[in-house]
């Protein structure tokens, strides 16, 4: 079979856009506020910096063609991805940021048409975000989504909701919310959950607080929120009662790997200061980028990006097959997550005092991109179900064998 790496010339030239429209339009605001999204503006900076984008024409690249977007799918998003997360308020820019690209991504895959007109067609335009609020604190649903215990209980009409979720990306401020709530079974069971669709001005929806975090730049915080006694009619189950789970899986595999794209769109604007640096500075007699030792790190660095990029363009082509792709996205995953933390980490030692201080963006970089090994599923649990596939693969091959 032919492999082809290359991108169509619409393609091409949405990536060039891109990278001009970020360096010139996104990159001083985020340098200006150092990275911190409610310094610099919090959602009139995102309506702001959404409407550039539709007219520089690179606006919701990942969004179907009918809801105002290019329809990209998950092989051509990357480099445009990558291209927009140059940036860390790129992502916001291009609404292509979680949770906001994941949700347009399940919704154009489950929502029913009333669903897509109602919660589809705003999130993609822009003009409302969202938040999907499944992660609760222990000993509920964390890693393990099976802990589920938000519970939904079936009324006439239809369905009330009570819970507690931890970690709600962009739940302040977001139109609406994605609930993942246990309606069948008990904690611990794999299967018996369900997805519901509310307004965030439904009653019983209450942002708790704000929960400070390391990163600065998603929008609308990481939030514990609280679902007391909230009705969501019938009408608002998103998909098939009982198969949120499953469902699931059609957001969080493409979610981890544009995760990918956008942080290493940052690792590699890291990269690029640090290599300007050192191929300029002068120190024990030389160029620094002449030195063994940090060339090994530039050298180490390139290895890292390409090695990222390749894992990720597997794991989208296998997206793009209609697989479920979990070892091509947990590998992709867990690799990108380590190797874009150790580009950042390297470019900050090769400019020494300056890396760490706010004169350059490494230091922000760094602490935006260290909790990617935590989010979308830790690197350890990542490790643990690629083990657990290939072992029981390998069982299974020698139960068939001994027959």
């Amino acid at each position: 079979m032919p492999i082809d790496l290359t991108y169509s010339p619409d393609v091409q030239a949405l990536i060039e856009k891109t990278r001009v429209f970020v360096r010139d339009e996104v990159l001083p605001i985020e340098d200006k506020f150092l990275g911190n999204v409610a310094d610099a503006g919090g959602d009139e900076l995102r309506v702001s910096l959404q409407r550039a984008a539709k007219d520089a024409g690179v606006f919701a690249p990942h969004a179907p063609i009918e809801y105002g977007g290019a329809g990209l799918n998950m092989s051509d998003r990357a480099p445009v991805f990558e291209a927009g997360g140059y940036s860390l308020f790129g992502p916001i820019a291009l609404n292509i940021g979680a949770p906001d690209e994941g949700n347009v991504h399940m919704l154009a895959h489950i929502a029913s048409a009333v669903q897509k007109e109602q919660f589809l067609a705003p999130l993609a335009a822009g003009d409302m975000r969202s938040a999907f609020a499944m992660t609760e604190p222990a000993p509920g649903a964390g890693s393990d989504p099976s802990a589920l215990t938000t519970a939904a209980v079936k009324v006439e009409g239809g369905w009330k909701i009570d819970g507690r979720k931890y970690f709600i990306t962009g739940a302040d401020g977001a139109g609406f919310f994605i609930i993942m709530a246990r309606t069948a079974g008990k904690p611990g069971d794999r299967g018996g959950a369900t997805m519901f669709l509310a307004p965030a001005d439904t009653a019983g929806i209450r942002i708790v607080r704000h929960i400070g975090t390391l990163d600065k730049a998603m929008i609308g915080g990481h939030c514990e929120v609280s679902f007391e006694n909230v009705f969501v009619p019938d009408e608002n189950v998103l998909g098939a009662v009982d198969e949120g789970f499953s469902y699931a899986q059609v957001r969080l595999g493409p979610a981890r790997m544009t995760h990918v794209m956008r942080w290493l769109g940052a690792a590699r604007r890291g990269h690029d200061i640090a290599v300007a640096q050192v191929a300029q500075r002068e120190g024990f007699g030389s160029k620094l980028g002449d030195l063994g030792m940090v060339q090994k790190m530039v050298a180490d660095n390139e290895i890292d990006i390409a090695a990222t990029r390749a894992l990720l363009v597997q794991a989208c082509f296998a997206l793009d097959q209609g697989l479920y792709a979990s070892n091509e996205t947990s590998i992709a995953k867990t690799f990108a997550a380590e190797a874009i933390f150790r580009i950042v980490d390297r470019s900050i030692q090769m400019c020494g005092g300056l890396g760490v201080s706010d004169d350059l963006p490494l230091a922000r970089l760094s602490r935006e991109v260290r909790p990617f090994r935590v989010y979308d599923g830790p690197s350890e649990v990542h490790r643990w179900a690629i083990a657990k596939r290939v072992v029981g693969a390998a069982k299974k091959a020698a139960k068939e064998a001994a027959k």
